[in-house]
């Protein structure tokens, strides 16, 4: 399963063995287990689930910040009700790798979107 738009890029290809997923934007791209991909889908859905909670409280241009950890991932949404972007740090518990992305605004909630029809498709 391939997704590629202009700025990012997701796919799924269980034919690579340990690394299946690749998650892209602009000029980087990272590869993840299936493990990891699960635990970023989970931590996503969250952290959707807190912005959820309070956008009916918040106004248009209110600036927010929300934070979740849960290992290997920390994340973090800034912006508005409507509009925000993601940072993530990953610490592998293996301590092989750790790396961190960043979703600009025109990108971030069309790339949460497309990894949860991702996770979800599989079930």
């Amino acid at each position: 399963m391939v997704k590629d738009q202009i700025r990012w890029r997701l796919q799924r290809d269980f034919k690579k063995g340990k690394f299946c997923f690749l998650i892209g934007v602009d000029n980087w791209s990272i590869e993840l287990q299936k493990s990891e991909f699960y635990s970023l889908y989970l931590l996503l859905q969250r952290i959707n689930e807190q912005l959820l909670g309070i956008k009916n409280q918040l106004m248009d241009e209110e600036s927010i910040t929300l934070e979740l950890e849960q290992l290997p991932w920390y994340i973090e949404l800034k912006g508005n009700k409507n509009e925000w972007s993601l940072r993530f740090v990953f610490e592998s518990q293996d301590q092989t790798r750790s790396f961190e992305m960043y979703w600009p605004i025109q990108i971030a909630k069309n790339s949460y979107y497309e990894i949860k029809k991702m996770w979800e498709s599989m079930d």
